[in-house]
């Protein structure tokens, strides 16, 4: 992203609008992340894949796409390369074979443990200038926006 000062571009109707404040704010979240993972293969889509993992053993692939807001042509390469990384393992349905239930593997549960201290550090310094009520004003703001999001 360039860093060149904006002082002088009239901007128009874009710090009006939602969608321009969120891509702006977006951009911010993930150049830290990238930041804090600089050193390491890990992505904002990859730690929410092994976070709802973790949480829900078994879960579908359909399902994880639609928990992360990833269509299924991006989760697959996504699961092909966890897999090969071996923080993942697949089990076919026993009820329907075209189905895959998804498990993350003791290394993806130790990866997991340690992207976690990280990403809590990411996060407070993205949050570092706004108080404890402002974050939970925003997070609820962002999940009212965000709920009416049809996958």
């Amino acid at each position: 992203m360039n860093s060149e000062p904006l002082a002088d571009v009239d901007l128009g109707t874009l710090p009006d609008l939602v969608g321009y404040r969120l891509r702006m704010a977006q951009l911010v979240v993930f150049k830290d992340f990238d930041r804090e993972f600089v050193d390491a293969d890990m992505t904002p889509a990859i730690f929410g894949a092994l976070e709802v993992l973790f949480h829900n053993k078994g879960l579908t692939q359909t399902r994880l796409a639609t928990a992360i807001g990833l269509d299924r042509s991006s989760l697959v390469p996504l699961l092909d390369k966890l897999q090969s990384r071996n923080l993942v393992a697949r089990e076919s349905s026993v009820q329907d074979r075209r189905r895959n239930h998804l498990f993350l593997t003791p290394e993806g549960r130790q990866l997991l443990v340690k992207a976690n201290k990280r990403v809590k550090s990411h996060e407070q310094r993205v949050l570092a200038s706004l108080t404890a009520s402002e974050i939970k004003t925003l997070l609820k703001l962002l999940s009212k926006v965000g709920d009416k999001l049809v996958v």
